[in-house]
């Protein structure tokens, strides 16, 4: 089936790996290997705070103070640090430069990170060249949760089986699968980027697209 809909994740799809940047953060930082991990997935005050985050109920400027003061480092900024060392994913920008070209809707679907003081999709140019921006803080629902796909597809004005989503955590395809998406598990750029170009090719009825 032809789609008409591409809606893609920000970190760790639309830009390189969050894992790697999170090391390279560690380093930079002086902190032990898996601190910083452990801050963000198991610390109680750390899963929660991000989680408020998410959704708006908290500021980038308390999950700087709370995140800092696990760590014992210094919160000013702390946001804009951590996420230093993200580039955009060339081969999945290009990938969705190519869809567009071709005339198919391009959404941005993220969990929010903040804005302020530190905005990551400003920093990495990634309020342009998308049709629609979906962040969670902006609509108080964060993945995995339906709302949120459905948010982004009343955005584009398309029904599920008219898009494709691609999101780097397994546990957040489920729900759009059931809303009629079709998903990519993305794990590598030049894959997901190659299987993007296989369903444009379908859509438009000509050969393969070359991945640059």
């Amino acid at each position: 089936m032809s789609y008409h809909g591409l809606i893609l994740d920000f970190g760790g799809v639309l830009t390189t790996r969050m894992r790697l940047n999170g090391e390279a953060f560690e380093r930079s930082e002086g902190l032990p290997p898996g601190a910083y991990f452990h801050a963000l997935n198991e610390h109680p005050d750390g899963v929660a705070i991000y989680a408020d985050l998410e959704v708006g109920r908290a500021t980038q400027t308390e999950w700087n103070q709370v995140i800092g003061g696990i760590l014992g480092i210094d919160p000013t900024n702390l946001m804009g640090r951590a996420l230093a060392n993200l580039r955009p994913e060339a081969a999945i920008v290009e990938a969705a430069d190519r869809a567009r070209a071709a005339g198919v809707k391009v959404a941005m679907l993220s969990n929010s990170f903040g804005l302020e003081p530190y905005n990551p999709y400003a920093a990495l140019g990634m309020h342009e060249g998308f049709d629609v921006v979906v962040l969670s803080e902006q609509v108080g629902v964060r993945k995995p949760s339906t709302a949120i796909y459905q948010h982004a597809l009343d955005e584009l004005g398309l029904a599920g089986p008219e898009c494709v989503f691609v999101d780097d955590h397994a546990q957040n395809l489920p729900p759009a699968e059931a809303l009629g998406i079709r998903t990519v598990h993305h794990t590598d750029a030049g894959s997901t980027a190659t299987q993007l170009d296989a369903f444009l090719s379908a859509r438009t009825g000509e050969g393969p697209l070359a991945v640059r």
